[in-house]
């Protein structure tokens, strides 16, 4: 049907009596046609009796099908396909009618399909012409100047494709946007020197310097938003080997519900270099466990849980509970949850994890049906300095969480954890190998915990790349600890989506792990780093090894022996099922009580700020830990 606002608009009358028109047209030339351009007093009076009651059945087919209610100017192809749906079911209302009351005696079939097509292609005819005239008005200015000066950029955009077509159409149609799109770069052989729009397929990327040199380019557009990073590496090795600036389009993590825009460009970022296509999603299976529930974030001002909070909107949660230690942080998320991400149904809680009278006062009063833990120290030297803290944040404040969601009959329960808890040979990994025991020690109580173990988040705080950047940025050098070191990388956006994931798959005591391909060398990073920064590595910027940092290792590792690893219905994520027990003990509760018992005289380690008497009961608790001789602060 039509809204109000549609009946006081003059134009919707307009197109309803045009509309009315071409249906009396298209039955008269459907007549012509079939009697040979001569009509006798029989024939006239024939299609008189038709129109009267022909007219308004296609109009109320028109009608309920939704025809009037959208913006022609915008015609697309499901405008198209609608119509085309329309036409075809007032033809078939049409002949059942005649067919009803006739029989066809003196009708001719003919007559009623040529009308039906003539209906399409003159009201669709219509509609295009409305489209056609509104992008003519958009490309010429409002002093009936083009847009578009022939002094505008020349523009080479890499990537024949959707995106790519997109982009071009913008530009075309924008008139903010001053750009001279030359033709278009592919490397598939079929596509070469065939047009989009009228602008050619003019060669692919071998060529891209000779077309570069040869057509006096400014700029090159990369609208390649699904490659794998080891393609981006290449097509961007090839865009700065002919010295003129290039964008590119982001990934798909990047673009909401499919919209492409010319003015989402930006320059080249490391997480383009990767080499992973962003992972699928289970919407629906997410949407299933967060529509309409209570959902508890702790650490949510951090990058990770801030970036989860982002997510986590896009479900439709009842409520969002933002939980974080950090005043400024969680000012900043409960800031862009109201006014950017329009979320109103949210609480802010500055607090403490380890508070426990705080947890579950939190607990009582908001019920979280979900609990995403991600709250921790992180930061391997500083946790080596000051161990005493990753006892009371990581492994205390993890342990109160957990004992809170059983206590108040929390549904699901997911902890963030790392790679770092892989045979660890620091105190951050210890502690956070400790809170995966918990984890499984707590399942089995009526909530389903879960773990999700990361590589290292490639812009999270206190992550390398930025630290990088602001080295590069003051004229280096880049410092880098060993030649050989080498970690895993995810970017925010996969690591907030795996938490989702994880949370949705989990039946309890499980450990995911997202398949991260491999390594990257951190001394190969900072080299990328400095070239799409437009200088050369140790020409213009000098990387510097500085030696292993207290409680590094040269690589870290994703499972530890004795995990039993298996495939998911997830392609891109593992799950490591361990047992539900700690040092041997053969019941849960047991294993439970254990486990607390030990971390309470880690507790009064802690409060003595014992150091070297922390590493060894870690050591103690968590078996694997290797460990490292170092002075702490105190």
């Amino acid at each position: 049907m039509v809204m109000k606002a549609q009946l006081k608009n003059p134009k919707f009358y307009l197109l309803i009596f045009l509309d009315i028109v071409f249906f009396a047209v298209s039955l008269f030339l459907a007549y012509l046609v079939r009697y040979e351009f001569y009509l006798g007093n029989k024939d006239v009076m024939q299609l008189a009796g038709l129109l009267v009651w022909m007219i308004p059945l296609k109009f109320l087919v028109y009608l309920f099908s939704g025809l009037y209610t959208g913006m022609w100017r915008f015609t697309s192809l499901r405008d198209i396909r609608l119509l085309a749906i329309a036409c075809l079911l007032s033809t078939m209302l049409v002949v059942l009618i005649v067919l009803a009351l006739h029989r066809f005696e003196g009708y001719s079939r003919s007559i009623f399909l040529a009308d039906g097509i003539l209906t399409f292609v003159l009201t669709g005819g219509l509609r295009m012409a409305i489209r056609y005239y509104y992008t003519i008005q958009r490309q010429i200015g409002t002093d009936n100047e083009p847009v578009h000066s022939p002094h505008a950029p020349k523009v080479l955009i890499l990537g024949a494709g959707q995106a790519g077509e997109k982009i071009l159409r913008e530009i075309e149609e924008n008139k903010t946007l001053n750009y001279n799109v030359v033709g278009f770069i592919d490397d598939d052989p079929a596509k070469q020197g065939l047009t989009i729009h009228g602008v050619r397929v003019v060669g692919n990327t071998d060529r891209l310097g000779a077309i570069v040199a040869r057509d006096n380019i400014d700029q090159i557009f990369i609208t390649l938003p699904s490659a794998g990073g080891e393609a981006i590496r290449r097509i961007v090795d090839a865009c700065r080997a002919t010295g003129v600036s290039h964008k590119i389009l982001p990934g798909i993590g990047e673009l909401i519900d499919g919209r492409v825009s010319a003015k989402m460009l930006r320059d080249i970022s490391y997480e383009d270099l990767l080499g992973r296509k962003p992972a699928r999603l289970d919407n629906k299976g997410i949407r299933d466990y967060l529509d309409g529930r209570v959902i508890l974030v702790t650490g949510s001002g951090g990058s990770i849980g801030s970036e989860l909070c982002r997510q986590i909107v896009k479900y439709q949660p009842a409520k969002v509970i933002l939980l974080d230690a950090s005043e400024l942080n969680l000012f900043d998320i409960q800031t862009e949850m109201h006014h950017e991400r329009c979320l109103h149904h949210f609480e802010p809680v500055l607090g403490r994890v380890q508070d426990e009278s705080l947890m579950d006062r939190v607990f009582e009063k908001y019920k979280p049906d979900v609990v995403f833990h991600a709250a921790a120290y992180k930061h391997v030297p500083m946790m080596e300095k000051n161990p005493w803290q990753a006892v009371y944040n990581n492994i205390i404040g993890s342990r109160v969480v957990m004992d809170m969601a059983i206590k108040h009959h929390v549904d699901r329960f997911v902890l963030v954890s790392t790679d770092k808890a892989v045979r660890p040979t620091n105190v951050m990994g210890a502690s956070k190998r400790v809170t995966e025991l918990i984890m499984q020690c707590c399942n089995g109580n009526g909530t389903k915990f879960v773990a999700v173990r990361f590589g290292n988040v490639v812009g999270s705080s206190g992550s390398v790349i930025p630290f990088f950047r602001r080295q590069i940025a003051h004229g280096g050098p880049v410092t880098v600890t060993h030649p050989e070191v080498n970690r895993f990388f995810m970017t925010i956006p996969e690591a907030s989506q795996m938490i989702l994931q994880a949370g949705m798959m989990g039946e309890g005591g499980e450990i995911f792990i997202l398949k991260m391909g491999t390594p990257v060398k951190i001394a190969d990073m900072a080299r990328d780093l400095i070239r799409l920064s437009g200088k050369e590595p140790d020409e213009d910027i000098r990387i510097v090894y500085t030696g292993l940092r207290e409680g590094e290792k040269l690589y870290e590792e994703l499972i530890t022996e004795g995990e039993n690893i298996l495939s998911t219905t997830h392609k891109n994520v593992m799950v490591l099922r361990g047992e539900n027990c700690f040092n041997g003990a053969s019941e849960p509760e047991e294993a439970r009580s254990e486990l607390y018992r030990r971390i309470d005289e880690l507790l009064a380690i802690a409060s003595r700020h014992d150091a070297q008497g922390i590493k060894d009961k870690l050591k103690e608790i968590v078996p694997e830990y290797i460990p490292q001789e170092n002075e702490s602060v105190l």
